[in-house]
């Protein structure tokens, strides 16, 4: 499972380091995750499917100051991954979708709020002192540091989660995976209600 881990991890470095890096060109929303995690683990169809699916899940999904909702990127690469290499439903992996969002905006919160404010002193006395360089290397180090712990929550999800969401699954009564397809297939309902609230 270190193939597919490595994998997830790496399109969530894509998609949400590479958004920052592009100018917020959109590369975080859960289409193109999708898109980008299933072209590498070598099944497009599914990951544009699961992509659009959870696109319209995460549509009403706004944060507001530093409050994080979900977090879309984490939660469609590792569904979508769950998907292809547990060979589920891809309704009944939407419903893993959202508290995989929810865990990882908590993480995503902690390294915005309090982690990453070590290194504001550091950025102060360097713009104070007009190095350049270091202001430069701070930038990019702060990058590099920051996104890979985002990536290693796919990774770490991936490659401990694989084993037993297999398991659970081969072990869930038929109905019971039926209830949980119907409920995502709900779901993309309910981000268009979320953007139809923020709306009106």
């Amino acid at each position: 499972m270190i193939m597919p881990a490595t994998m997830a991890a790496l399109a969530v470095l894509i998609c949400f380091g590479g958004n920052y890096l592009t100018g917020q060109s959109m590369m975080e929303r859960p289409l193109v995750v999708g898109l980008v995690t299933g072209m590498l683990l070598g099944d497009i169809k599914v990951g544009i499917l699961m992509g659009a699916s959870l696109e319209a899940l995460f549509l009403g999904n706004v944060n507001i100051g530093g409050v994080i909702a979900a977090e879309p990127v984490t939660a469609t690469a590792m569904a979508t991954t769950f998907t292809i290499i547990s060979n589920i439903d891809q309704k009944a992996a939407m419903t893993l979708a959202v508290p995989i969002g929810m865990l990882a905006a908590f993480v995503v919160m902690f390294l915005k709020n309090v982690f990453m404010n070590i290194f504001a002193p550091m950025v102060d006395k360097a713009a104070a002192a007009n190095h350049q360089g270091k202001l430069v290397m701070l930038h990019y180090g702060t990058w590099i540091i920051y996104y890979l712990i985002i990536a290693s929550i796919s990774f770490i999800g991936i490659l401990v989660g694989s084993g037993p969401v297999n398991s659970f699954v081969h072990h869930i009564p038929q109905n019971l995976m039926n209830g949980l397809s119907a409920a995502g297939g709900l779901l993309p309902a309910v981000g268009f209600s979320m953007l139809m609230k923020l709306l009106w």
